[in-house]
């Protein structure tokens, strides 16, 4: 369903960047045996600042150069003029995902030194949490940039007037707008957003307001029943009490 999108390049993104986050990890705790800790640091710093490289530096290096071998292969593999605008865009999104994990490397530090003294101080670079990446690829996805599904020389943007514009090596890239999620089309394997359960009082995506595309919702009450004050009675069973509650729930008109 919808090719070429700014929610494809968004999932392409994450795709390429989960890679390399997941072999990185793996290599850092030693379970592959191609890879370990990032070597290329041992014996630097700058001692003069009292600190020196140690412990495992996530070795980033090698989760990209597997992230493009397994992801990459495949679009470049494909010959011939057709799509090749859709193939450049996918590459590119598949490197932006790849350049957020680069980008949000940081540098942590253990002191060392008399009762904490912090006089000198072991560091390692290590990879933000997935969750750090992904909402930075979630920024790249609500400003993503519509591109010319044709492809002459490089990417260039749709938009002549902004052509002048350079595109980012992060940036996200789609050629076709997106379709009415809002609404079902079973062509396209859309569902929509008719019956489903929002939340009234959020201002989030599972809010009403967002939800139900300013449809407005229904609101019904539903009774629960369960056991509840359950108390353990000597000699030997559990005596509950029948609890009944009821809720309002808001479903999309």
């Amino acid at each position: 369903c919808c090719a070429g999108t700014k929610e494809t390049a968004f999932v392409s993104a994450v795709a390429a960047a989960g890679l390399v986050h997941s072999v990185t990890r793996s290599c850092s705790a030693g379970n592959v045996t191609e890879c370990s800790c990032d070597v290329t640091l041992r014996h630097g710093g700058s001692a003069s600042q009292g600190w020196h490289w140690g412990g495992c530096s996530d070795d980033i290096h090698y989760g990209m150069s597997f992230s493009r071998k397994f992801l990459d292969a495949p679009f470049k593999n494909i010959t011939g003029k057709s799509g090749s605008g859709l193939l450049a865009m996918n590459l590119h999104n598949n490197e932006a995902g790849r350049q957020a994990v680069a980008k949000l490397m940081s540098v942590d530090c253990r002191c060392h030194g008399v009762s904490g003294s912090c006089a000198v101080k072991t560091c390692w670079k290590t990879m933000s949490s997935f969750e750090k990446i992904g909402r930075f690829l979630k920024d790249k996805y609500e400003n993503s940039i519509q591109i010319s599904d044709r492809l002459k020389k490089k990417l260039r943007r749709k938009e002549k007037s902004q052509r002048k514009i350079p595109i980012g090596k992060e940036d996200l890239l789609y050629v076709n707008k997106s379709p009415n999620y809002c609404v079902e089309d079973q062509k396209l394997g859309i569902p929509g957003t008719q019956g489903r359960e929002c939340n009234r009082t959020s201002q989030g995506p599972e809010g009403c307001n967002l939800l139900c595309c300013g449809r407005g919702y229904n609101t019904h009450v539903v009774r629960h029943v369960e056991r509840c004050e359950c108390k353990f009675v000597w000699c030997c069973y559990v005596r509950c009490r029948r609890c009944e509650t009821m809720t309002d729930v808001h479903t999309c008109k």
